[in-house]
C-alpha cells in the first residue's frame, strides 16, 4: 500500500474513532485502541513496513510534543494550594509505584526479574493525554484536578526515565549503580540547561518579537523536537523529561502569545494521539496477544486495588491533605500513550537482549491501559460527586459584573434553583449581592487567581453584563475556551455604528444576549421604571403564543432572557442564537409586573 494512502487510513481512523468516542460518551483512548487492533493483527490493512528502530524514534517524536503541551498546561501558581500533595506524588509516588509494580509483576505473572522491573516503571506513568479530558468530563473541583494533573504530568518522563536507567542497567555489559546514577544525573542536567534555560531564552526572545507571530507556533514545534533530540544524544530517552521542563517553563512566563502557542500544540496533540494509538496498537501480533491469560488478569487486578491505593497510602502518609483527595489519588489513575509508547520500544529491545518473556510486556500494558481507562473514566465523576469532589452537574450561570440588574437576574435565577456566580472586582457592587445570599467571588475574571481559585465547573454559561461592551467582548473571548463559544454572552453595545463593517464582528466578542440584543443602559433604566425578572411556565393551556399576547411587543413592552427546559437545564436565549420553547419550559423574561393569569 502506498504511504500517502496509509497515512490517510490511519488519520481518518484516528479522528472518526474520536468523534465516535466523543458521541457514545466513551474514553477516546479506548475506541482508538480498539480501531488499531482491527486495521492491524485482525485485518492486516496496516503494515507500515517501518524498522523497530525507525518506529521507535517516529512515535517518541509524537510524545515529546504531546507531553510538552501537557508541561504548558502546568501553573506554578497551583503549587500554592496543592504543592504539599504534588511534591509527595512526584517524588515519593513514582519509586513507591515501581517497586511494588515490579513485585506483583513477578510474583503474580512470573515475569523474570529485569523484565519485571521495566514494566514497574512504565506503570509510574498515569498519563495527561487520559487524565485531563477526564477531569473536564467530570467538572473536578481545582485543587483535586489539580492534584492528579500535576501527577500525569510530572511523572510520565519520570516513568520514561526509570524505564530507560532500569532497561540500561540489566542490558549493557559491566553496567552498575554507578553508571546508572550518572545517567539519572545526565538526564536531569539536559532537563533543566535544554529543557529549562532553553526554554526560558524561548520566550525571552518570543517577547523581543525576534520572530514574527505566524512564525512562533511553527517554529516552536521545531525547538521542542531539537531539544529533545539533542537530550536524546545527551542520556538516551532524557528528552521527555526536556520537553515538559520546556513545557512547563514557558508555560509559566505570561508570554503574550501564550493562547495561540496552546492552541496551536492542542490541534497538533488530537492528530498525534489519532495517529499514535491507531499505530502502535496495530503493530501488536496474534501471538502476543495469545499470551494473556487469567495470570495476567490477577496483575491487572492488582495494580488497580493494591499497587496503586499502597503506594498512594505510604506517599501521602502524614502529608496535609483532605482525605477524600487521598482516597481518590488511590483509585484514578489511567495510563496513556506515554506508557504504550515506552512498551513499544522496550518490549522488542528486551527479547532482543535475551528476555524473551518480555514479549509479553506490550499486550500486558495496552490491557492495563483499557481496562485503567475504562474503570477510572467511567466511575472519576460518580465517585467524585459521592465525595462532593466534583459538581453534581454542569447547570448554572456565571454573570461578570455586579449590579442591581444583574442582582435581579441573578435572585430570579436562584429562586428556581438554578447556580449562579456574580464576578466583580468592586466590594461595593458586590456586597448587596452578597448580602442577598448569591454566590460572588470578588476579583478580576481575567486574572490568574480567578484561573486558579474560583470554582465555575458546576456552571454552563457566562454572561458578561458590565457597562463598557468592549470589555465584555474580552472576556467572552477569554473564557470561551472554557465555557463553550456557544455559550458565552454578552450585553449588546449602547449605540452600535451604522455600518454593518464597523461594528464587533462575531469573532471577536460573545453572542448578543437577549431578544432584541439589550445594553447595559436600557436594562438599567427599565429596572428603575420598575421592571421585574419573571417567570412562567410553559403549558398546553398556557403557550409561547399565549404569552405574547399577555406581554405584548417583544423588545418594547417585554424582553426574553432565556428559560429552564423540563429537565431543568438552563439556557440563554439570543437573537443569535435562540430555542424554541415548548410544553413544560419555564421562560424567564423581563417586563413591567402583570398580574399572573392576566
Amino acid at each position: 500500500m502506498h504511504a500517502a494512502t496509509l497515512m490517510i487510513i490511519i488519520l481518518c481512523a484516528g479522528l472518526a474513532s474520536q468523534w465516535l468516542a466523543w458521541q457514545i460518551r466513551l474514553p477516546a483512548i479506548v475506541v482508538l485502541i480498539a480501531s488499531g487492533l482491527l486495521l492491524g493483527p485482525v485485518s492486516g490493512i496496516i503494515e507500515l513496513g517501518l524498522s523497530q528502530t525507525e518506529l521507535t524514534e517516529l512515535i517518541g517524536l509524537g510524545v515529546a510534543i504531546i507531553l510538552f503541551e501537557g508541561g504548558m498546561d502546568l501553573k506554578l501558581g497551583e503549587i500554592r494550594r496543592v504543592g504539599h500533595g504534588v511534591g509527595r506524588l512526584t517524588i515519593l509516588g513514582p519509586p513507591l509505584a515501581w517497586l511494588f509494580g515490579a513485585l506483583a509483576a513477578h510474583y503474580i505473572v512470573g515475569l523474570s526479574w529485569p523484565v519485571a522491573w521495566v514494566l514497574g516503571a512504565i506503570l509510574v506513568v498515569t498519563g495527561p493525554t487520559v487524565i485531563l479530558p477526564l477531569l473536564r468530563q467530570a467538572r473536578l473541583n481545582k485543587e483535586s484536578a489539580s492534584l492528579l494533573k500535576w501527577e500525569g504530568i510530572v511523572n510520565d518522563p519520570l516513568g520514561v526515565l526509570l524505564a530507560v536507567l532500569t532497561f540500561q542497567y540489566f542490558t549493557n555489559a559491566g553496567s552498575g549503580w554507578q553508571q546508572t546514577v550518572a545517567g539519572l544525573g545526565m538526564a536531569i542536567l539536559a532537563a533543566f540547561v535544554l529543557g529549562g534555560l532553553g526554554g526560558w531564552i524561548t520566550g525571552w526572545l518570543y517577547r523581543r518579537g525576534s520572530l514574527p507571530a505566524h512564525l512562533k507556533p511553527p517554529a516552536l514545534m521545531v525547538l521542542v523536537l531539537a531539544a529533545y533530540w539533542v537530550s536524546n544524544l545527551v542520556q538516551h530517552e532524557a528528552g521527555l523529561l526536556t520537553v515538559t521542563v520546556m513545557g512547563l517553563v514557558i508555560g509559566n512566563m505570561k508570554l503574550v502569545e501564550r493562547q495561540s502557542l496552546r492552541h496551536f500544540k492542542e490541534n497538533l496533540t488530537i492528530v498525534l494521539l489519532a495517529v499514535l494509538f491507531i499505530v502502535i496498537p496495530s503493530q501488536l501480533k496474534v501471538e502476543q496477544l495469545e499470551l494473556l491469560d487469567w495470570r495476567v488478569a490477577a496483575f491487572v487486578l492488582t495494580v488497580l486495588l493494591l499497587v496503586r491505593p499502597l503506594a498512594i497510602y505510604l506517599a501521602t502518609l502524614g502529608a496535609p491533605m483532605r482525605g477524600k483527595d487521598k482516597l481518590l489519588l488511590a483509585w484514578i489513575a489511567p495510563r496513556g500513550i506515554v506508557a504504550a509508547a515506552t512498551a513499544g520500544v522496550f518490549g522488542p529491545a528486551l527479547v532482543a537482549a535475551g528476555y524473551p518473556d518480555a514479549a509479553a510486556l506490550l499486550p500486558i500494558v495496552f490491557l492495563i491501559i483499557i481496562v485503567t481507562v475504562l474503570a477510572h473514566g467511567l466511575t472519576l465523576g460518580p465517585l467524585a460527586r459521592k465525595m462532593s469532589l466534583a459538581a453534581e452537574e454542569e447547570n448554572g450561570l456565571l454573570i461578570v459584573g455586579a449590579s442591581p440588574w444583574t442582582q435581579a437576574l441573578a435572585q430570579a435565577l436562584k429562586n428556581l434553583d438554578v447556580d449562579v456566580v456574580v464576578v466583580d472586582g468592586s466590594y461595593q457592587r458586590l456586597k448587596p449581592i452578597r448580602m442577598a445570599g448569591i454566590k460572588v467571588y470578588y476579583g478580576e475574571i481575567l486574572s490568574e487567581h480567578a484561573e486558579h481559585e474560583l470554582e465555575d465547573e458546576h456552571l454552563s454559561f457566562l454572561l458578561c453584563a458590565t457597562d463598557n461592551p468592549y470589555y465584555n467582548a474580552l472576556a467572552c473571548k477569554a473564557q470561551g475556551h472554557e465555557f463553550g463559544h456557544h455559550r458565552t454572552f454578552q450585553l449588546a453595545p449602547h449605540r452600535e455604528a451604522g455600518h454593518e463593517q464597523k461594528r464587533l464582528t462575531l469573532q471577536q466578542r460573545g453572542y448578543f444576549a437577549f431578544e432584541p440584543p439589550m445594553d447595559f443602559y436600557t436594562l438599567q433604566q427599565r429596572l428603575r421604571d420598575g421592571w421585574t425578572v419573571q417567570s412562567s411556565r410553559l403549558s398546553k393551556d398556557f403557550d409561547l403564543d399565549r404569552l405574547k399576547s399577555k406581554l405584548g411587543e417583544p423588545g418594547d413592552d417585554w424582553v426574553l432572557l432565556g428559560g429552564l427546559s423540563p429537565q431543568g437545564k438552563l439556557q440563554i436565549y439570543s437573537s443569535e442564537q435562540g430555542f424554541k420553547p415548548t410544553t413544560g419550559w419555564t421562560l424567564l423574561y423581563y417586563s413591567p409586573e402583570i398580574e399572573e393569569g392576566a
